[in-house]
């Protein structure tokens, strides 16, 4: 059976071990002023929160060094999803690393993370983001992206053409 939940990849000029160490440290990729906790060792737990947008609780539960990192989503709540706001609860995401000649490839998964969930379109729009842009470029500079200090601009303009979208199809 095809697995359709969300997985997109980068590759770059880092070592395994930098793409590894980078992953952990979320507060340089993926939401700097929103979390709280802890995601550098198996069993720690994290939120992820951008307020009245997306509340997630991550917990690390799976880690080989250099290789992989797995988070569960222990509790999440989506505000502007309209059928199920914790469609995220229960899922995974997943990173894997693997060397390729002088790159890394970096493959992202969140499984669970399907089309037919009301939240697909805009999670793929933002795991997009985070990752090829934001992520991609923390590792090949060393500093978070300019672009992470407009997400909520950013989410809000995603959630107003959601909107607009909706009402031009009812």
């Amino acid at each position: 059976m095809e697995n359709k939940s969300f997985s997109t990849s980068i590759e770059i000029s880092t070592s395994p071990e930098e793409v590894f160490n980078a992953i952990k440290d979320i507060t340089k990729w993926w939401s700097s002023e929103d979390f709280e906790g802890s995601s550098s060792k198996l069993g720690d737990e994290f939120i992820i929160h951008h307020p009245n947008q997306h509340h997630s609780v991550q917990r690390v539960i799976e880690v080989v060094p250099n290789k992989k990192i797995v988070w569960l989503v222990t509790g999440s709540t989506l505000y502007w999803l309209q059928k199920d706001q914790q469609e995220w609860t229960n899922t995974k995401m997943t990173f894997d690393i693997s060397p390729k000649d002088k790159k890394t490839i970096l493959q992202f998964s969140h499984e669970g993370l399907v089309p037919e969930k009301e939240c697909y379109a805009m999670c793929e729009k933002g795991w997009t983001k985070v990752i090829k842009d934001w992520l991609f470029y923390y590792l090949t500079t060393g500093t978070s992206s300019p672009e992470m200090t407009k997400a909520a601009a950013i989410r809000e303009q995603s959630l107003r053409e959601k909107k607009l979208e909706e009402n031009k199809n009812s």
